[in-house]
């Protein structure tokens, strides 16, 4: 039986080449420090590990914007408003569509703690048109392929998505989809791999009639 450490988009995943690791300890300074102590009891809430995510320690890299960032994609997650379930789903749309092991992983994990299931998480790799969806996340998952292929959602899906959103909402699905397709371009250009107790976590989710 396979597990959901077994997937892998058409093409692969992106290589970990760690071509950009994450700020080592003896550059973080008192500061950094307290932040990531405040950052392990956040993350423990979240994923349920205190461990903090070393997609934060490569941004902060550049302290000028990780302050920003880290306010800006709380806007989406975890503090949307389309529900933590659907925006996961957006998530994990965006990061099998861009090939990201790193935003995929993550999510899983996350994903998982909000109430997705591992069928729900296989049937986000097949796509809009899979069997189970509601109306609501088929149109999700559509909206987030139509951005990462042409970059605008076409008019039938965004106007099937205004019937049940508002406008400020449609920004915000907008803007998720879009958020989630740059950081995927940062971490498979870093080559950012996937924390090991993420990936043992994928190889004992399994995938039931494989």
């Amino acid at each position: 039986m396979s597990t959901l450490a077994d997937l892998a988009p058409p093409g692969g995943w992106r290589a970990a080449d760690e071509r950009l690791m994450p700020l080592p300890r003896e550059q973080q300074g008192a500061g950094l420090r307290l932040f990531l102590w405040l950052a392990g009891k956040w993350a423990r809430r979240r994923t349920g590990s205190d461990r903090v995510p070393l997609v934060f320690l490569l941004m902060m890299r550049n302290k000028r914007l990780f302050r920003a960032w880290l306010r800006f994609a709380s806007r989406f997650m975890p503090y949307g408003t389309i529900g933590r379930r659907n925006a996961e789903l957006v998530i994990l749309r965006v990061g099998w569509n861009c090939r990201c092991r790193y935003e995929w992983g993550q999510h899983v994990r996350i994903g998982r703690r909000v109430g997705l299931s591992v069928a729900d998480i296989v049937r986000v790799t097949r796509g809009p048109e899979a069997e189970g969806w509601q109306e609501t996340q088929a149109l999700l998952l559509r909206a987030a392929d139509e951005l990462h292929a042409d970059r605008v959602i076409s008019e039938a899906t965004w106007q099937a998505l205004g019937e049940h959103y508002s406008p400020a909402q449609l920004i915000e699905i907008t803007l998720l989809a879009g958020h989630y397709e740059m950081l995927a371009g940062l971490l498979n250009s870093a080559g950012l791999p996937l924390e090991p107790e993420t990936e043992a976590e994928l190889a004992t989710l399994r995938i039931e009639g494989s």
